[in-house]
């Protein structure tokens, strides 16, 4: 009798099998959960319906989890696809990856999809999933494939395989009658999919993202683990509509956006005092903790880029221009700019840290598709700051900038937020050795900090690893805003030095940080985050002063003149209009307070105070609610 093969388990455990079997076979004598979507057979994913090889380390994937969900994700559009091509014959099919929250799948077809085609589409996908068809792999040789597709009329997928490295295998998967190629993983059917997901947009694409190739059709959709997963996620997008920072924008007179000027944003009052508002908050906040603001210019020869490894590293995405014999560039971020402050004169160690800030206006150049609003945006303000210091210091300084950024964001109303540090990039400028320094610093400083973290594999800048800061919005959704990196490559790059306690020449670490990242895209987030309700202290317009009747126009005047006389913002409303239409049109713009004046009040010196938080209102003296909006009024 021969030796029995075996697999490892998770755990380290080795298991005995009667012959070499199939994932889901282990998976079921091993009596493992029911969720399971796909195996991971020595750390790389599979399918359960795969044979698995002798003394192989498994471990299951289950649906709830982030590999699960892209198989599920990945699957859904392999039944979208299927679904189209069944019921709109001649379609062609591209590529349909997972993404986050969902998929989406490109379709060369000459008559366009509408909204209405949506739900016949999704009926179909659950036709189909209810067929519980059995999905296989298969591994043709690469010109079967080219003569396959071709013979379906699929140009784009033979085009594709013609590419394909000669190395790589060719695998296709078959669910019916559908064949699509893919490297997988999938489930083992489609009943396993269940019921969770729905199509949500169509969209135009371009072959190969490129718009000099043929025009395609993209349908969006999402997928989940559970139906509640799914009922949640469409909760929190029509959330997450209603709150849409460009349609309070709208509503609310902040700003606008137009085609001139595509990326930029054009501030209009409010916005632009909501805007002060926030930039001054955070430069009383850094003021007391020592940083000294600084403004550099916007454009800079090439040269300075070179030797900072941007214009390797970032030249596609800045703006870039020809005067002369001299290559301009616009600047899409300011640490090169403070590198050439510090080089200034001499600097001691004594003088360190130095923490430099500055509100720097950059220019990237985005591409259109991905601008939202003033969430993405070409021409933006970074709240940037950069401390030159010894190497002694980095833990002391990462430590009081958590600290910065933790009360910072609770003034803003975030009282929680999460951390991931981002190690070494497969593409970055320096050593091992140095990047190992970066990064066993910055692990010890996070923990010292009393911050838990998890780490981001590979997604550090080029010059250095970094601490990413994430923060979750009323509705649920995480947006990473802040930044602290960690480098010791610039300051040599740019050859900035101080001078030593023993008189040598030393490189400062360089230590780029950033709380809220660009005051435009956090101010969309904290629109959306607040719905347009703003506290007191933040809100472009704090209280308006509405009168009832005529005769308590004067009145209306003298409480305006003593709010604006204490600093508060206000505006005064005393046009021919019902009071009922008055407060309904200022709720709609989502002003805080409205104080409410008629005769009575008048006589008695009061006023009614109306919050847009409820219906109900408060009557107080004109003093004491004068003493109150100024207490609440004030900056964190």
């Amino acid at each position: 009798m021969g030796i029995m093969p075996s697999i490892i388990t998770a755990d380290g455990a080795v298991h005995q099998l009667p012959k070499q079997l199939k994932g889901y076979e282990i998976a079921k004598q091993l009596s493992a959960p029911k969720n399971i979507v796909a195996v991971k057979i020595n750390g790389i994913p599979g399918d359960l319906s795969g044979l698995v090889p002798d003394k192989a380390k498994v471990e299951f994937i289950q649906r709830e989890e982030f590999l699960g969900l892209e198989i599920l994700r990945h699957d859904c559009a392999h039944v979208l696809a299927q679904a189209v091509q069944e019921l709109f014959p001649r379609t062609q099919i591209t590529f349909g990856p997972a993404i986050e929250n969902g998929f989406y799948y490109d379709f060369a077809r000459d008559t366009p999809f509408t909204p209405e085609d949506l739900p016949k589409i999704e009926k179909r996908m659950h036709e189909i999933v209810n067929r519980n068809l059995p999905i296989t792999r298969h591994i043709w040789t690469r010109e079967h494939a080219i003569q396959f597709f071709k013979s379906k009329g699929e140009a784009f997928k033979a085009e594709h395989i013609s590419t394909i490295p000669a190395n790589e295998e060719i695998s296709v998967y078959q669910q019916g009658d559908f064949i699509d190629l893919c490297t997988g993983p999938h489930l083992p059917n489609t009943g396993q999919l269940g019921k969770a997901f729905k199509l949500t947009k169509i969209s135009g694409s371009y072959w190969r993202g490129d718009a000099k190739n043929a025009k395609l059709q993209r349908i969006y959709g999402t997928c989940w683990a559970t139906e509640q997963q799914l009922k949640d996620y469409l909760h929190q997008q029509e959330e997450a509509e209603k709150r849409d920072h460009r349609r309070l924008g709208r509503t609310m007179g902040l700003f606008h956006l137009q085609e001139e000027a595509v990326g930029s944003v054009f501030w209009h009052p409010k916005g632009w005092t909501l805007y002060r508002t926030l930039e001054n908050y955070v430069r009383s906040q850094i003021a007391h903790h020592d940083y000294r603001e600084v403004r550099t210019p916007l454009l800079f020869d090439k040269s300075l880029w070179e030797k900072s490894g941007h214009w390797e590293k970032y030249r596609k995405d800045m703006f870039v221009f020809q005067e002369e014999e001299q290559i301009l560039a616009l600047k899409p971020m300011n640490c090169p700019a403070h590198v050439q402050i510090f080089k200034q004169g001499i600097t001691s160690y004594r003088d360190l840290p130095l923490r430099m800030a500055e509100f720097g206006c950059c220019h990237r150049n985005e591409a259109s598709g991905s601008l939202h609003g003033i969430m993405r945006v070409r021409s933006f303000t970074q709240d940037d700051a950069h401390i030159f210091c010894r190497e002694d210091q980095v833990v002391g300084e990462t430590i009081a900038f958590c600290r910065l950024l933790e009360k910072m964001y609770h003034d803003l109303g975030f009282p929680e937020f999460t951390v991931k540090l981002a190690d070494r990039p497969a593409l970055r400028a320096g050593t091992d050795d140095v990047w190992d320094k970066a990064e066993n610093i910055l692990h010890e400083a996070v923990k010292k900090a009393g911050l838990s973290y998890t780490v981001n594999p590979g997604e550090g800048a080029f010059y250095g690893p970094k601490l990413e800061f994430y923060l979750k919005d009323s509705i649920g959704r995480v947006w990473q805003c802040g930044t602290l990196q960690v480098d010791y490559i610039m300051p040599e790059r740019l050859d900035a030095s101080y001078i030593a306690e023993d008189g040598s020449k030393k490189r400062p670490v360089m230590l780029h940080r950033a709380v809220l990242g660009s005051l435009e895209r956090f101010l969309g987030i904290l629109i959306e985050h607040h719905g347009g309700r703003f506290p007191l202290w933040l809100a472009p317009v704090q209280v308006v002063v509405a009168n009832i009747t005529d005769a308590s126009a004067v009145y209306a005047k003298n409480v305006y003149e003593q709010l604006q006389q204490l600093g508060v913002r206000t505006e005064i409303d005393t046009r021919n209009e019902k009071i009922t239409y008055k407060i309904r049109e200022h709720s709609e713009s989502k002003v805080p307070l409205i104080f409410v004046v008629g005769t009575r009040e008048a006589e008695q010196q009061q006023v009614a105070i109306r919050r847009l938080s409820g219906k109900d209102q408060d009557i107080l003296s004109l003093a004491e609610a004068l003493k109150h909006v100024q207490q609440e009024a004030k900056q964190p």
